[in-house]
């Protein structure tokens, strides 16, 4: 048994699938392959069942790759301990945002990080917030960024950022005062967003507080994305409720409108989440225990 091994059995079980961690590392299936039976040799164990497509870990499997995880980790910390300086430091990170966070927050966190860590790489996908909670409970990332928490045992949230929201309109919408109120609103066509989203689980709150059903409401679109719900906005097709993040940026060079909602007084956090019973690499570590004082630099 060596490191390589466990490192490329760690992958397999990650992505539940040869093919795919041999994708992941740049190696080819038979060189994974022929690595997992050479571990297995020498444990004298089986790791794995094949069931067609499925590669699913048997019970010495599980027990190997919790020692596994925790030997990577150590690894990790040994060399990052011998470097004269952290620079040379290298390593991944998996994060699903949502898109607010993905598009607003991410970039800028990321650009600040990786002054300190050059060589740390990061893979970003964007989903909505409630995929990006079921991405970290089924292990495939490392990190969630979010708007809304999806209570889980195995969830661990860290509130890093407080923000709200804030209706946007066309510049051609001319609306009285800077801060409408709830009545304001319902006389406009609405843009919204799918019912995953973190921004339209507190949105659903705010109508079923006031009383209001979807059939009163003016629903003119309904979008996956934030970026093209400001674009059905920006074209006067109708008026949206969105996080204050995403709409000051554009309100700030006169392509939309932002408006305060008088009595929409909800502040909402973006949590950053991660799995109680993943072993995290350093890498993923040091971005969570950066996350806070990244926040307040940008």
């Amino acid at each position: 048994m060596d490191l390589h091994q466990l490192f490329i059995f760690t992958k397999v079980v990650e992505h539940k699938s040869f093919s795919k961690a041999a994708d992941d590392i740049f190696l080819s299936q038979s060189t994974v392959s022929s690595h997992i039976q050479a571990l297995e040799k020498s444990l004298n164990l089986k790791l794995f069942d094949r069931d067609g497509r499925e590669t699913i870990l048997t019970p010495h499997g599980e027990r190997l790759h919790a020692w596994a995880q925790q030997i990577l980790l150590l690894r990790d910390k040994a060399i990052l301990d011998l470097k004269t300086g952290m620079m040379d430091f290298r390593g991944i990170v998996r994060i699903a945002a949502s898109s607010v966070p993905s598009s607003f927050i991410i970039p800028n966190l990321i650009s600040i990080f990786t002054n300190s860590f050059p060589n740390i790489t990061f893979h970003v996908t964007e989903a909505s917030s409630k995929t990006v909670a079921h991405n970290v409970l089924n292990r495939s990332v490392d990190i969630g960024v979010l708007g809304e928490k999806y209570e889980n045992d195995k969830l661990c949230y860290l509130p890093f950022q407080k923000e709200k929201l804030v209706l946007i309109t066309s510049n051609q919408v001319k609306l009285e005062k800077d801060a409408v109120c709830f009545d304001d609103i319902i006389k406009y066509p609405l843009i919204m967003r799918n019912s995953d989203s973190g921004t339209q689980a507190q949105l659903n709150k705010y109508f079923k507080k006031n009383g209001v059903s979807k059939e009163q409401l003016q629903i003119a679109a309904y979008t996956e994305s934030g970026n093209s719900l400001i674009q059905f906005v920006k074209q006067g097709i109708g008026i949206s409720i969105i996080s204050e993040v995403a709409a000051k940026e554009y309100a700030a060079y006169k392509m939309i409108r932002m408006h305060e909602i008088k009595d929409f007084l909800d502040e909402r956090y973006i949590y950053l989440v991660y799995h109680k019973n993943k072993t995290l690499s350093l890498a993923a570590k040091l971005f969570i225990e950066n996350a806070k004082s990244l926040v307040k630099s940008t």
